[in-house]
């Protein structure tokens, strides 16, 4: 039963996100990686491909993250590359907050399934037209710990957006 149950909310949930994200003009691009049981390994990078056609308009690029309840940490440490049609490349490491001092998730959703829209670059102009690659690792390790944690608990589904910036 409770099988049943988890795959409704599951459902309602990816419909409700469907219709919210199809319902915007200022989305340019979106995709989500699902992550097989929920678990992102330390070596699994994510990659998302998109074109850019327009080089006068800022927009904002978000890093999108459903977690669930077996997430067991307050933060995320992500690497992220952002690849140019030149071959240009910036790296960056990137630190986000996932729950409150409560131990409270952060994000929306009405079930155990929270999802956080993380700014990733705020009115970014890219420079040319072109194939862009966006990649996206985990980088979590244990306080005190030097080697990564080999595999992240609770992440469900990883997901990269471009928004226009609408006034």
């Amino acid at each position: 039963m409770k099988t049943v149950h988890k795959k409704t909310n599951i459902f309602t949930f990816l419909l409700f996100v469907f219709m919210v994200f199809s319902c915007s003009d200022a989305i340019e691009f979106t995709e989500y990686k699902s992550l097989a049981n929920s678990e992102w390994d330390s070596g699994e990078v994510l990659t998302f491909s998109f074109e850019i056609t327009d080089t006068i308009s800022p927009k904002n690029l978000f890093i999108n993250i459903r977690n669930n309840q077996e997430y067991n940490f307050s933060n995320l440490f992500v690497i992220t590359s952002l690849n140019f049609p030149n071959g240009t490349k910036i790296v960056d490491t990137l630190q986000y907050e996932m729950a409150n001092e409560k131990g409270e998730y952060l994000g929306t959703g009405l079930s155990n399934i929270k999802e956080s829209k993380l700014f990733y670059k705020e009115s970014k102009v890219f420079p040319s037209k072109g194939k862009y690659e966006f990649t996206i690792n985990q980088a979590m390790r244990k306080q005190g710990e030097v080697q990564p944690l080999q595999t992240l608990k609770g992440i469900q589904d990883v997901g990269f957006s471009i928004e226009k910036i609408v006034n």
